[in-house]
Order: structure tokens, then sequence, then C-alpha cells
């Protein structure tokens, strides 16, 4: 009787131990499955537990440097829903977010080597550069004019004849700059600078007449000088209205998926708004200026219908 009994358990116990190995394999393979369907940027990011942005140190008010040396801005917010995104459809506990200070020389080599998985700043989309990295939908339209100082009395392009001018090293700006100076014969001394900053710094200390820029950054580095009127931007431009994207891994259609989810979802919600108002028709750090730049009815346009394109027609 006891021999029986002792069957009958031994068999029980075998068949509970082959269902529990059974479920076991079976959790195994279908984690194993979920982590072979992740790819690119997404993968990563959930084998290393943290995601590198990529950001300016003066691109105000988009992606800069605070008075505590923290990025903040307005491309820094939106980047920071990308994230908030990317650690949802990761599953994640938490997400550990790492910054890279990138220029307009390093950005796109930056984002290519895999140092960075977002760039948050003020990156015009072009074709050209879709040939090399990504973008999510379009979060600012810009036009690229130039800074001088009231007192040269320089009021057109056509009076940069002769004239040194400032453009960032790697920037579509400085090839504007260079474009209009051979096919207008200006004989202009185009001179490369590392960044906005040192651009701005050649105009304010006399070393150039001019820094070619899109038109909101310069508005930015004036409303942040030590004398803002003694500034002006002008009406000329060098391009039609162009667009911003955050920068993303080519060819990663998995990553660029949520990022263009997450970026859709805000800018079609009532916040969007308040978030553009918060830092471009209200004060800012870390001097307190206010831009007073009010929506364009052709961003209000790119906000309601979320686009990457790279053309200004579509705007």
């Amino acid at each position: 009787m006891a021999t029986g009994q002792n069957r009958r358990r031994r068999i029980k116990l075998r068949k509970n131990l082959f269902v529990a190995l059974t479920f076991a394999a079976l959790l195994s393979s279908r984690a194993a499955a979920s982590a072979e369907e992740l790819t690119g940027t997404l993968l990563k990011v959930k084998e290393l537990g943290y995601i590198t942005i990529g950001h300016r140190e003066a691109s105000v008010p988009f992606s800069y440097l605070d008075d505590t040396r923290q990025p903040v801005g307005f491309a820094m917010d939106i980047c920071a829903r990308i994230v908030e995104a990317v650690k949802r459809e990761l599953k994640l506990d938490k997400l550990e977010v790492r910054y890279q200070l990138v220029t307009s020389p390093s950005r796109i080599p930056l984002m290519a080597n895999g140092t960075i998985d977002l760039e948050c700043g003020n990156t015009t989309n072009n074709a050209e550069r879709q040939q090399q990295v990504w973008y999510t939908n379009t979060h600012f339209l810009t036009a690229s004019r130039f800074v001088s100082k009231v007192e040269s009395k320089i009021g057109s392009i056509s009076d940069l004849k002769g004239k040194t001018v400032v453009a960032p090293a790697g920037s579509t700006n400085i090839k504007q700059a260079l474009e209009f100076n051979n096919r207008l014969n200006l004989g202009m001394t185009i001179v490369p600078a590392q960044d906005q900053g040192e651009a701005f710094l050649m105009v304010e200390t006399g070393r150039a007449v001019a820094f070619v820029q899109d038109d909101i950054v310069l508005a930015g580095l004036i409303a942040n000088a030590k004398d803002p009127k003694t500034f002006v931007i002008s009406e000329d431009a060098f391009s039609k209205p162009e667009p911003y994207g955050i920068m993303l891994r080519k060819d990663d259609k998995a990553f660029k998926a949520v990022a263009d989810a997450a970026t859709s979802a805000l800018y079609q919600s009532p916040e969007m708004a308040a978030l553009y108002a918060k830092w471009f028709t209200q004060a800012i750090p870390p001097k307190g200026a206010n831009l007073n730049i009010p929506m364009s009815p052709a961003l209000k346009h790119a906000f309601e219908k979320p686009t990457d394109s790279p053309d200004p027609s579509t705007y």
C-alpha cells in the first residue's frame, strides 16, 4: 500500500517538474525572442541601461548651458519626452540619461559612430544630411540671416562685399555664405568658427563684421549679449525657411518610430503651446531674457500635422 502511494507521489512530482521546466523554457524562449526583436538604438539602450543626448553649448533657446553648466532648452525638453517614450517602450523602471557636448562639425560624426543617441539642438534637416542621419518631426522653422553691429550700417547681403564674415564650421550657414559669395562675386573673407559663441564674439570684438546663422539662434545670442541694442539681424536671408529636427541614427526604423510617436503626441497636444511659450515668449535662464518670438503660422501648421520633411516647400 505504502509502495503504491510512493509510486503515485513520484509520478505526480515528475509531472509537476515537467510542467515547471516546460513553463520556464517557454518564458526563457519568449524573453530571448523579445531580446532578439530589439535592434539598433533600442537594443543598445536596453543592454547598457542608459541613453546619451548630444547637446549644444550656446544654441539659445534650443540647447545650451545654464548658469550651473547644465544643458537646458526647448529641444532638450522635447528630447526628455522621447527618453520617457523609450523607457516605456523598453519597460524599464529607470533609464539613466548621459549628456555629451557637441559642435556643428562633431554632431553628425558622433551620431554616426554611436557616441550619442539623440542630438537635441538646432540642427537643420535637409536632403543632403539625410544621406548620413535621420530626423524626427520638425520642431522649428528658421531662415539663415546675419547679425552685425548697428554702427557698421550693413543692411543687406550686398553690403558684405569685401568684408570678413564668420559662420560655424560644418554648418549649412557657412555653405550658404560660400554659395552667395561665389554666385554674387562678393569677395567676402569667410572664416569658420568652432561654434556660435565664438562666431558671435568675433562680431562683438570687431574681428568680423557679420555672423551668418539661423535667425532664431542669432536672436538668442543677442538677447543674452552685454548690450543687445548694439546688434541687428538682417532682413535679407541666405535661405528659405528651413526645418529643425532632433537627429537620430540613419536606418534605425524602430527607434525613429518611438521618437516620431512621442513628438507627434506632444506637438498635437495643448501642452505644446505652453512649452513653446516657455522658451520663446517668456523670460529664460540664465539672464531672464525674453526672445519675444510668437509661433509663426507655418510652425503652428507643422505642429498640427507633424512631418520630418527636409523640403522647405512642405511648410
